[in-house]
């Protein structure tokens, strides 16, 4: 049996851009992708702390260091520059695997830097922003 579970998460990361015009997709600096395993083209799940929508596409890699995070295409509409969005990864694995495994979470600060690296989801207490 395998069990989808979630790998890689970037948590309060802000929208600095949003192109309706682009193909689609979302572009993160290659940076924060490498940071929680993030991979080209793979795809992930979005969520927007500010209006609540949830939505699915899949990654570009923006330019390194940049702290770029732009939401492309149709989506574009679901974001605003400024939102807090979280960005999460998701993989399938045994449950074996699963069992433990630990994902790699960046919780996000100002400009799109890294405050801290976690290896579990991040709890409520300590997310007071």
């Amino acid at each position: 049996m395998f069990k989808e579970m979630m790998t890689s998460k970037l948590h309060r990361a802000t929208v600095t851009q949003a192109d309706l015009n682009y193909v689609g997709s979302i572009t993160i600096d290659e940076d924060l992708m490498d940071a929680v395993g993030l991979l080209r083209n793979e795809k992930v799940h979005i969520v927007n702390n500010n209006n609540g929508a949830r939505f699915e596409t899949y990654t570009i890699a923006g330019e390194r260091g940049s702290g770029v995070v732009c939401v492309n295409g149709a989506a574009a509409r679901l974001v605003q520059p400024g939102d807090i969005v979280i960005i999460i990864g998701y993989t399938y694995m045994s449950v074996e695997e699963a069992a433990n495994y630990s994902p790699k979470v960046a919780v996000m600060g100002p400009e799109n830097t890294i405050v801290e690296m976690i290896g579990h989801e991040p709890e409520a207490t300590i997310m007071n922003f």
